[in-house]
């Protein structure tokens, strides 16, 4: 098996991630949500020409990490780490505009 297991792993992680934690990112600007995706794949790929099967540390690692600092903002800042509520104040701390 070629890139096939790496761009399978990242296409989980898109899904997953995009279904669990996009209440998280509703105002953030397209641009950013693109190059994050942009990075971790390009990435990826880019450490799989280099040291095959091993690049898929990167992209777990990172996972792994992002996880680990959502779960600890959100109890940080009393905010529901699945549903972003209260989600009046999980707004002010990401200094979105509240729709009236």
């Amino acid at each position: 098996m070629g890139i096939e297991l790496e761009l399978s792993v990242l296409l989980v992680m898109v899904v997953l991630g995009t279904s669990i934690f996009a209440v998280f990112e509703v105002e953030s600007p397209r641009w950013r949500k693109v190059l994050k995706w942009l990075i971790v794949c390009g990435g990826t790929v880019g450490l799989y020409c280099r040291l095959g099967h091993a690049a898929l540390v990167f992209p777990v690692a990172l996972g792994a990490a992002a996880i680990t600092y959502h779960l600890w903002w959100c109890r940080q800042h009393g905010i529901d780490p699945v549903h972003a509520t209260p989600r009046r104040r999980f707004y002010e701390l990401r200094g979105w505009h509240w729709p009236e």
